[in-house]
């Protein structure tokens, strides 16, 4: 999914896509597809393709738009599913054929402007750009921040969600422990001071396991020595 044998690169089945820019906090990653065309470039239309496993644990943010451009009248999302086009921060298609220098020239070919649609990655996951009948595309992201700036000022990209699994890691450091590695369980182990060490926290905190090295303290082996003593004692 990942190749970093140079620079950090997303792979799919539709192309290599480098990636700009990691927020690590939210979880986000932004990604560039050098053959998109964008509001500067117009380039031959192709598609882009995630594998299913990708689409579920890693797919598009709903701040990043795809915008389909130079749309047949045909087009399904110009009929019968357009309800899969929206509007986003006020922008419309003219707008983008009138701002952009790659995108004037559908403008001037038909003198106005033909379809376009602004639409979520859904759209382009289940139909083609040739069952979509648009001859190009772009995509946009933080949309959410573009009300009144222009589309030359959009930034362009693909920007992902992803999920990091939960290892236990966090809640050992708030507890003031250290994350290790147990090679025997080959789990997670929370390394509390060179006597003990616990599977998910320090003693500190809330533990859900017992101690990894099964050391007992006093207090256990006075409870066990009562409790011997109270069974030896006749019933009365």
């Amino acid at each position: 999914m990942l190749n970093c044998s140079t620079d950090l690169f997303f792979l799919t089945p539709s192309g290599d896509y480098k990636v700009q820019h990691i927020d690590y906090d939210k979880k986000t990653m932004t990604i560039y597809d050098p053959a998109m065309s964008t509001c500067s470039i117009l380039q031959p239309h192709h598609d882009f393709i995630m594998t299913d496993i990708q689409s579920v644990t890693i797919s598009p943010t709903p701040d990043t738009v795809f915008a389909l451009l130079n749309c047949s009248i045909d087009s399904p999302v110009l009929n019968h599913y357009k309800n899969l086009c929206f509007s986003f921060s006020g922008h419309s298609c003219d707008e983008l054929y009138g701002a952009c220098n790659a995108f004037r020239v559908f403008h001037l070919l038909t003198n106005s402007s033909p379809p376009c649609c602004f639409t979520g990655y859904d759209t382009v996951k289940f139909m083609s750009m040739n069952i979509l009948d648009c001859t190009h595309y772009t995509t946009v992201i933080n949309t959410d921040s573009l009300m009144g700036i222009v589309p030359s000022d959009w930034v362009y990209g693909i920007k992902l969600s992803y999920s990091v699994p939960e290892t236990g890691c966090e809640r050992c450091s708030q507890s003031g422990g250290t994350c290790g590695y147990d090679t025997e369980t080959e789990g997670m182990m929370c390394l509390c001071s060179s006597s003990s060490n616990y599977t998910r926290e320090c003693a500190g905190g809330s533990l859900t396991a017992g101690d990894h090295r099964s050391s007992h303290s006093p207090w256990t082996f006075f409870n066990v020595a009562i409790l011997l003593v109270l069974s030896s004692l006749p019933v009365i």
